[in-house]
């Protein structure tokens, strides 16, 4: 493997199991959750504290208007006692994603990486999706929700997905031309939608 994979995915496409599955097949890191312990120990803010906010745009909205209603990924020159603690893991996380892709090919889930990294040429933006009534089934399965929770848990996630990539890459979420391939893993078993993964991303010209 000699690129970076980014996964953007709506929620109960399996998203981290596939990203974590390819990571394992090609022994390259994986990051997803793992972000959040690497941001709370460059900070010293507990991580429990930004798994709360993980994913989710400022709720601050006269700092979002003083900031011109996004970021661009820029800080704007403030300091991160500055900023809500929204806006500290993203930044701190900005910071880790660069670190990583500095090191070599991984496969990142989320938190706009695709947008953080996009002046990199080797990096291979990936989008998963499935139909709700597949993903609504996951839930379920994975959660132990019965339907109805499973699908407003769904739709809310994704939501906040939308949200937070909206408003930190001044993109839009989903939009394909934002990325290198689309995947319908409703129509794949996580091991097969991987090893597709790895064969895009070996044929990947950047």
């Amino acid at each position: 493997m000699k690129n970076i994979i980014t996964i953007a995915r709506q929620f109960g496409s399996n998203g981290q199991d596939i990203g974590k599955l390819a990571a394992q097949k090609a022994g390259v890191p994986f990051y997803d959750k793992a972000l959040i312990r690497l941001a709370a120990k460059k900070s010293g803010v507990a991580e429990e504290v930004f798994e709360r906010v993980d994913e989710r745009p400022t709720n601050s909205l006269l700092y979002a208007l003083s900031m011109g209603g996004g970021y661009g990924v820029t800080a704007s020159g403030y300091t991160p006692k500055d900023m809500p603690l929204n806006d500290q893991l993203f930044f701190l996380q900005c910071d880790i994603i660069r670190q990583a892709a500095q090191e070599g090919p991984c496969v990142i889930v989320g938190r706009c990486a695709d947008y953080v990294l996009r002046e990199l040429p080797n990096v291979c933006k990936v989008f998963l999706y499935a139909d709700p009534e597949f993903r609504t089934a996951q839930v379920q399965k994975d959660l132990g929700l019965s339907e109805k929770k499973a699908m407003e848990r769904m739709v809310k996630a994704d939501k906040q997905r939308a949200a937070f990539y909206n408003y930190y890459s001044n993109q839009r979420w989903g939009r394909v031309e934002n990325y290198d391939l689309a995947l319908n893993t409703a129509k794949l078993g996580i091991e097969q939608a991987a090893d597709i993964l790895l064969a895009f991303e070996a044929a990947f010209g950047g």
